[in-house]
């Protein structure tokens, strides 16, 4: 599967996705999609799915940086990809939690065959 055809999958799959606490007083807390590239796999693309209360571009900073880092997004990280959870964000702090573990069952069952994070 080429990184195109991931992020169209991803964008597809999360669209089915709803956040109830989305702009709620509490909400603070993001779910994050970034595209990981890994030449020496066989599965060459993928996604790494994660949760914060940061700004969800800073936080991807941060993985590359090695602060609080997963490590496929340090190594394969690409880009960060906001539309695919735009319309999710900001929710409160235990639907994201919710959400992260579910949109990354959610791209395994639709066939993304590298998916990280979402724990």
């Amino acid at each position: 599967m080429s990184d195109r055809e991931v992020v169209a999958l991803a964008t597809r799959t999360a669209a089915a996705f709803r956040a109830g606490s989305r702009g709620s007083a509490r909400a603070g807390y993001s779910v994050y999609v970034i595209l990981l590239h890994n030449p020496a796999r066989r599965l060459q693309w993928g996604l790494y799915v994660g949760q914060t209360a940061r700004d969800p571009d800073w936080r991807f900073d941060q993985h590359k940086a090695g602060y609080k880092a997963s490590g496929a997004v340090k190594r394969f990280g690409v880009q960060l990809l906001p539309d695919v959870t735009a319309h999710l964000n900001p929710m409160e702090r235990w639907e994201s939690i919710e959400l992260e573990e579910a949109l990354a069952a959610a791209f395994r069952a639709a066939g993304i065959g590298w998916v990280e994070g979402g724990h």
